[in-house]
Order: C-alpha cells, then sequence, then structure tokens
C-alpha cells in the first residue's frame, strides 16, 4: 500500500536512523546561528519616529530643525525640584552643572542652553510660579543610540554629584534638599529600554515555568512537560541570532517591545503545536506497538493540521507589514518569522525526540496496545482492565452541542455579544508614558512639570507659518481660541524669514484625549486665521508641531492601520481556510465567531483592566494587537477540530457523531493548550508596563473565550444546524447525513 506523503515524512525525520541525524542538525544549526550572529536582543533598539514623514508633526519636526537650530536634536529635560522652594544657591548648582557641560560637551550633545553664562537672577524667571521648580534642557542628536545616551546620563549624575555634593537623581521626591530627574524624549527612552531589558528575561524566565508547572498538571508526565520547552527553546535558538543577523543589516529595526512579545508568542503557540503531534502520537500508541510507525501515522493525521495553523497565524502577523505605524510594522517579520521556524521546528525536531523517547516520553502513563497490556498482565500476574473510553467528558459537551444546537447558539451568542457591546464602552489613550509605572523616573519628572506648571507648559503646540512675504502677527488670534492659554512671542526662522513660529501652550493636558480634540478644532481654524491676516493657500503654509500633534497624527495613522490590516487579515485568513476545507459556510462562519470574540474579548478585558487594574484608560494600538493574535490563533484551534471533524465524516459517520466526535477527540488537548496559551500571555500581566499588561488581559481572555465557549459549543453547533450545507461544495456535501 502507497505510503501517504506525511508518513514518508514521519520516515525521513523520525525513523531508526534519520531521527538522530535530524536532532543533530538542529543542534549544528543552532550553534552555528549563536557563533556567527548576534542574539537579537543585543541589538541596539530602534529609536527612530513611529509616524510616516508625510504626516504634518513629522513635517513640522524637520522644519523647525532647519529652521530654529537650538530648538533641534532630542531633548533630555532635568526637572530640578526643591519642595520647600528654589534658593540662588540652588540655581547656581544648575549653572555650574550647565558650565561643565559647555566646556566638554557629552557624546552626541548638539545644543546647550548658556545658562551657566547667565547672571543667576535670570533663571528666576523660568521657575515655577509657586517657586519650587524649574525645567533645564539638553540636546543631542538624533543620531545618538540609546547605550551614549545612558552612559551620558550618568555622566551628568556624576557632574551634579560633585557640583552641589549629592546626587539628586537617585533620592525620594520627599525632603527639603535639591532633587532632580530626567525626563522628556530622552528620559524616556531610557527607561524604556530599562523597561524592556528587565522584561525579557524575566518574560522568559515566568513564561517557561508557568508552561512545565501547567504541563505537568495537566499531563503528569515530568519528561513530557519538558519536551515542548525543548523543541520551542531550539526554535528561539534559531530565531533570535536570524533576527539579530536581519536587524544589524538593516533589513528589519529592532523594537524591544517586540521582542518580548514574540517570547510569549513563541512559547504559547510552539507548545500549542506540539501538544497536538504529542497527543495524537499516543492516541496512535494505543493502537501501534511500532514507535516508528505510531510517529509517521501520528504525523500523518495532524502534521496537515499543524502546518495549516501555522500558516494561519505566519500570514496573520505578517499583515502587520501593511502598517504605516511603525511599532505595528516592526512587529510583523519578528512575530511572522517567530513562528514559522517554530512550526519547522514542531514537525521535524519534535517527532524526533519522539521516536527517540518513543512510550518513555510519557512515563509514568505510559501508553501501550490491548495486546501489550495483556502481555504485561500476564507478565505481572494481573488482572486485565479494559481501557476506559476515552475524552468521555468532552464527548458529553460534543453531544450537548449538538443536541441542543440553538440553545448553545442563544445563550454563547448572548454572552460574546453582550461583551461585544461593552468594548464600545473603552477609552483610549496615545501617550506611552502612560504605560510607564509611576515611579520611574521620566514619569515622577513629567508629573513633577505637570503639578508645578501651567497644564500647557508641558508640551506647547509649534504653530509653524509660511508667510510667503506676507506681514502678518495672528498671536492675538491664536490667544482668542477658547482652548489656548498663552501664545509666545513670534519667532523667525534662521533661514527663511518668512517662516514664523508660534508656541501655543494649551489650557488643559497637552497629553489628554481632550487636547487632541482641540488639536483637531485648531487644524480647522489656522487656515481661516491665516486666510483673515492675508495670507494665500494657508492649507499648504502652515503646520502643527508638538507632542499633542503627534498624538494627533499617531491616532489618525493607527485608524487607518486598522481599517487595511484587519478587513486584509479577514480575507486572507478566509480564503486560507476555502482552500484548506472546501466549505464555504463553515469557512464565513469560523471567520464570524473568531471575530465575535475579538470584540467580546475586548469588552471583557476592559471590564477587568478597569476593575481589578484600575485602568482608566487603554492603550490606542491593543485593538489590533489583539485582533491579529486572537483571530490567527483562534482560528488555529478551530482548524485542528475541524479537520477531526472532516475526517470522521470521510470514515462513514454521519453529521452529529462526526462533530461530537471531533469535539471529544480533539477536546482535552485544545482546552490545555489554550489553557497554557491564556497563561503565558497572562504572564504580560505581571510586568510594570502597562501596555504589555493591557495586551495580556485582552488576548489571554480571548483565548479562554475560544477555548470554552466558541470552539466547544458554539461552533459545533452552528455546523450541526447547517447540516450538509456545512460542508458545500466540497465532496461530503453530497454524503448522507
Amino acid at each position: 500500500m502507497k505510503k501517504h506523503p506525511l508518513e514518508k515524512w514521519g520516515d525521513l525525520v523520525g525513523g531508526k536512523r534519520s531521527r538522530w541525524i535530524t536532532l543533530a542538525l538542529w543542534l549544528v544549526i543552532v550553534g552555528v546561528l549563536a557563533a556567527v550572529f548576534p542574539q537579537v536582543s543585543s541589538v541596539e533598539n530602534f529609536a527612530g519616529d513611529d509616524l510616516p514623514e508625510e504626516m504634518m508633526s513629522r513635517e513640522a519636526s524637520a522644519l523647525i530643525k532647519e529652521q530654529f537650530p537650538s530648538d533641534s536634536g532630542i531633548p533630555l529635560l532635568i526637572v530640578w525640584y526643591k519642595e520647600a522652594g528654589l534658593e540662588i544657591a540652588d540655581l547656581q548648582g544648575i549653572q555650574s552643572l550647565y558650565s561643565k557641560l559647555a566646556e566638554n560637551p557629552l557624546d552626541g550633545q548638539t545644543t546647550l542652553p548658556p545658562l551657566g553664562q547667565l547672571p543667576t537672577e535670570a533663571l528666576l524667571g523660568s521657575v515655577s510660579d509657586n517657586g519650587k521648580s524649574i525645567v533645564t534642557p539638553v540636546f543631542f542628536s538624533t543620531e545618538t543610540n540609546t547605550e551614549t545616551l545612558q552612559e551620558n546620563l550618568e555622566k551628568i549624575s556624576g557632574i551634579t554629584e560633585a557640583e552641589i555634593g549629592e546626587n539628586p537623581y537617585t533620592t525620594g521626591l520627599e525632603g527639603e534638599e535639591l532633587r532632580a530627574r530626567f525626563s522628556g524624549p530622552v528620559g524616556i527612552a531610557i527607561d524604556a529600554t530599562a523597561l524592556f531589558s528587565e522584561a525579557d528575561v524575566k518574560l522568559m524566565t515566568a513564561t517557561v515555568v508557568l508552561i512545565l508547572v501547567l504541563l505537568i498538571v495537566l499531563y503528569r508526565s515530568p519528561l513530557l512537560a519538558v519536551i515542548p520547552i525543548l523543541v520551542v527553546g531550539v526554535a528561539f535558538l534559531a530565531v533570535s541570532p536570524l533576527l539579530g543577523w536581519f536587524a544589524e543589516n538593516g533589513w528589519i529595526s529592532k523594537d524591544a517591545q517586540a521582542v518580548a512579545i514574540m517570547t510569549v508568542l513563541l512559547f504559547g503557540a510552539g507548545t500549542d503545536y506540539c501538544l497536538f503531534l504529542i497527543t495524537r502520537y499516543r492516541d496512535v500508541l494505543l493502537e501501534e506497538e511500532n514507535r516508528f510507525l505510531a510517529i509517521s501515522r501520528a504525523l500523518k493525521e495532524s502534521a496537515g493540521a499543524i502546518a495549516m495553523s501555522a500558516l494561519t497565524v505566519v500570514i496573520g502577523l505578517a499583515t502587520l507589514g501593511l502598517a504605516n505605524y511603525g511599532a505595528f510594522q516592526r512587529f510583523a517579520v519578528p512575530f511572522s518569522f517567530g513562528v514559522l521556524l517554530t512550526g519547522v521546528a514542531v514537525l521535524t525536531l519534535l517527532p524526533a525526540i519522539l521516536a527517540i523517547l518513543g512510550r518513555a516520553a510519557f512515563w509514568p502513563f505510559i501508553p501501550r496496545t490491548v495486546d501489550m497490556e495483556k502481555k504485561r498482565a500476564r507478565e505481572t500476574n494481573k488482572l486485565y482492565k479494559e481501557p476506559k473510553e476515552n475524552h468521555r467528558f468532552m464527548r458529553k459537551v460534543g453531544n450537548f452541542a449538538t443536541g441542543k444546537p440553538w440553545i448553545v447558539i442563544i445563550i454563547t451568542g448572548a454572552i460574546l455579544i453582550g461583551l461585544a457591546v461593552v468594548s464600545t464602552q473603552i477609552k483610549y489613550n496615545y501617550d506611552l508614558l502612560s504605560s510607564f509605572p509611576e515611579d520611574m523616573p521620566s514619569r515622577e519628572g513629567f508629573a513633577l512639570i505637570e503639578e508645578n506648571f501651567t497644564p500647557g507648559e508641558l508640551a506647547p503646540v509649534q504653530v509653524l507659518v509660511n508667510t510667503n512675504g506676507a506681514t502678518m502677527d495672528v498671536k492675538a488670534d491664536l490667544e482668542a481660541l477658547p482652548y489656548v492659554g498663552l501664545v509666545k512671542e513670534v519667532r523667525v526662522g534662521a533661514v527663511d524669514a518668512n517662516i514664523q513660529l508660534y508656541e501655543v501652550d494649551l489650557n488643559k493636558n497637552p497629553y489628554s484625549n481632550e487636547a487632541m480634540d482641540d488639536l483637531g478644532d485648531m487644524k480647522e481654524q489656522v487656515p481661516s486665521i491665516l486666510t483673515a491676516a492675508g495670507l494665500e493657500d494657508a492649507e499648504d503654509n502652515y503646520w502643527l508641531g508638538g507632542e499633542t500633534s503627534a498624538q494627533l497624527d499617531t491616532k489618525d495613522v493607527q485608524s487607518r492601520d486598522e481599517n487595511v490590516i484587519q478587513p486584509v487579515m479577514i480575507v486572507i485568513i478566509l480564503l486560507v481556510l476555502l482552500v484548506y476545507l472546501r466549505a464555504v459556510v463553515t469557512s464565513l462562519q469560523l471567520m464570524v465567531t473568531v471575530v465575535v470574540s475579538f470584540f467580546a474579548a475586548l469588552g471583557a478585558g476592559w471590564l477587568i483592566l478597569t476593575m481589578f487594574f484600575g485602568a482608566e484608560s487603554i492603550a490606542s494600538s491593543i485593538p489590533l494587537y489583539a485582533f491579529v493574535f486572537i483571530i490567527a490563533l483562534g482560528n488555529d484551534y478551530n482548524i485542528f477540530m475541524i479537520s477531526d471533524i472532516w475526517n470522521n465524516r470521510q470514515k462513514g459517520q454521519g453529521h452529529k457523531e462526526s462533530i461530537a466526535g471531533g469535539v471529544a477527540s480533539t477536546g482535552a488537548v485544545i482546552t490545555s493548550a489554550g489553557l497554557i496559551l491564556a497563561g503565558t500571555f497572562a504572564v504580560l500581566a505581571t510586568l510594570p508596563i502597562q501596555l504589555l499588561v493591557q495586551f495580556g488581559v485582552v488576548t489571554a481572555v480571548g483565548v479562554l473565550l475560544d477555548t470554552f465557549i466558541v470552539r466547544p459549543l458554539l461552533v459545533p453547533a452552528i455546523i450541526t444546524v447547517f447540516g450538509r450545507w456545512s460542508y458545500w461544495p466540497g465532496k461530503l456535501f453530497k454524503k448522507d447525513l
């Protein structure tokens, strides 16, 4: 009898001799990659802008760099604070620091205010109205890397300590002495790097420990618990240096956040794929005595579904490459490439390891055929016991879903739709700083600015105008806008005198959503103001820069990315399902149920985050990140279950029997896999970075909803209701129910 191609694959990677070759090849490949290429964690993190160059805030930033060079570069804001009020001696200490920085500039230092040359009394004008705080900047080149910036902050700390007698950056803010915090873009970048560098190690450790514990609890086999971690670990050791190589050559931009989440994804999804093959191998060992034939047969029955599931995830995650927002785009290659290599490891390295270990992999609950059990009973002088029926509980679940499908559809549908409605109440934020712990230096610095200065001084809006030779001053007109608190005197460009700069302080927190709404209104009002002042083509001759403008642009770009990536991903995965299942109705319902579960996950996640984590809003990037993961991973489980249902129908089983059998045979392993995957994403909630906490909670909830509601109940019930049309137009459509 001619062997199935996947059985031949099993012989190739897990045969009596080839198993050792497969294992050796992987070890050699990993060793060579580690020796030749850098680990991705050692590569410099991306420090550029997430917004496309054509966005107004980016154009304004470029114009400021050209026309107002004293404002150019990346600013480090040193926020000085003294509870009892700043004294002349404190200001003189600050001046001494700036004198030293002027005499011996730091690496990458571009512009420095001449504070050391001014009379001390001149600094009093920059002190907050309550006399407690002053903010002084140091500008660095945009080309300065994070490592150099970190070294510069350490040098500033050393100089400051030498000049004032103590290090004000590391002491608590309470007390009567002078205190300081590094903030602004440089401070934020340094803090973000520190957070994510710590997160990598913590995340890897916590994820591996969690998976190990869950596998031991669920499968009660110590060796079996180690095998998936070993396989995925080897895959990670191949992925990391290859991504490091890509980043080193400039083919991708390394993103510490992406690497952190990739770790969770690879160990979570990779363990799931391992469990699908391991479980099938164990089932086959109950019928086949020869372990090599068993691994070939197990691959024949599961490799197609594993490959298709991995392909679905790879394609789904790769759609992030269509994004215009840099942070989204930087996720595409690490995620999709990582899952691809992990899938290859599961279909090559795992069969080799299972073939080497054989039944011993499942000790102490070793799977044996009936004949082997009878022989063992005779040899040990014990009575032979008939094996219990497998998957009894999940078979009951399958029978319930197929026996009362409308009740199941109504109840599960009500739960999911109810949670989905909650998702419409979510509030989003667009600033990175809100993701930081409250005790991070850069966030403490911004808090000091917010407490001691007027809100708009945190980050002024920069209104740039090209007068094209016209004489105008629109300061009073800008001040008349209801949301403007203060407008500084107009400044003229150093290169082109036609370029004017108005620095506008809003009368509210410039990082708030309300400020973003105000800026949207300002975009509409400024052209009218300029036209009334005599400027022709005003629409093309003004720019709004600053943090609030960048946040508004971020909102627009992210909205565009969601509108492009979400439908593209749905269509691509739908086409993959159509090709694999050859069933239009089932493919459509699978996509619809997973999309509904995504919105339900957003709603449930929002409830959890507000009730238990005290969140008032969530990061604006969460919906797209969660969508990509939940849609891709949710269809993973559906593919495994539907594959078994289709196989049952091909064997001649009835419609409802096939569905209940598919739920039963895949239920336990999918439930275990879902718990592990949700657990790994939940690990993100232990980190001090709110963005990762929120993403972890929402995605974990989505996986759990799919594991316990959508996949075992809703999907089987819908397939039952559609009857033979569930298989149309494939060959199974013609079979009798």
